[in-house]
């Protein structure tokens, strides 16, 4: 069993294993691309992975991601150090999520970060308050599960011409951006940008069928400055090149 908290830098390269204790990574910076059991997530700032025992997990990051790791102990430990919050950390620990933290929590992690964790009191301390204010929070009530999907495309379409972001979109949600995106992708099965991809792309494809405008000028109005760039997304996304849509009515 590793040591309990250690920080762990990924990069490119593809890590997939499993092991026989539980195990939450917290994402301080970069990007890293976490699969568990099949479900995938992005672990960034203020997120965090859920690993439960023995599940394989996969994940890696193309431009580096530094992480805080805490690699769960015996069950004896959770019952002496934890108490009434044993239970719930027991079932958090059971299933693998993406889990976005509150400010309070991102700044525990960032403190125990920058702190000496090989020291035994801090590792020990620390692993123990994190795991206890993340049980809290499980045993709270949930949030709605829907998303204002409905709102979500209106705004895409009436600002597809420009740039968007994911915090434009969580806003109409009323949510976090880290939150939005774990919601978002429970709950379409894609990333927020790459939904906003495809949804400029659908009006693309409903403008060259529907309307006399220029290759170019569609282009423009869904965010694409330049025309080969679009053409070639076009061809990716539908197997068709922006002509062959454009003869195609459907």
């Amino acid at each position: 069993m590793p040591s309990l908290l250690s920080l762990r830098h990924y990069s490119h390269e593809l890590l997939s294993h499993s092991h026989a204790h539980a195990q939450l990574v917290f994402g301080l910076s970069g990007l890293l691309d976490f699969e568990v059991a099949g479900r995938g997530s992005l672990i960034t700032r203020q997120t965090l992975a859920v690993v439960p025992c023995d599940a394989q997990h996969a994940c890696g990051s193309k431009a580096g991601s530094q992480c805080l790791v805490l690699d769960v102990p015996s069950e004896q430990w959770l019952q002496q150090q934890l108490g009434r919050h044993a239970n719930a950390t027991r079932r958090l620990l059971d299933t693998p999520a993406a889990v976005s933290l509150n400010p309070a929590q991102g700044q525990l992690v960032s403190w125990l970060a920058a702190s000496p964790i090989n020291d035994p009191v801090i590792a020990q301390q620390g692993a123990a308050l994190l795991l206890a204010s993340l049980a809290n929070d499980a045993t709270s009530p949930p949030e709605p599960s829907s998303l204002p999907l409905a709102a979500i495309d209106a705004h895409i379409d009436q600002h597809a011409a420009h740039p968007l972001q994911v915090a434009d979109l969580a806003r109409l949600a009323g949510l976090s951006a880290a939150r939005f995106h774990v919601r978002f992708l429970s709950a379409t099965g894609q990333t927020p940008m790459d939904y906003v991809r495809s949804r400029r792309l659908q009006l693309a494809r409903q403008l060259l069928q529907h309307s006399t405008l220029a290759i170019g000028e569609i282009a423009a109005q869904v965010g694409y400055s330049s025309q080969s760039a679009f053409t070639a997304a076009l061809s990716r996304q539908f197997g068709r090149s922006a002509r062959a849509l454009r003869l195609q009515r459907e």
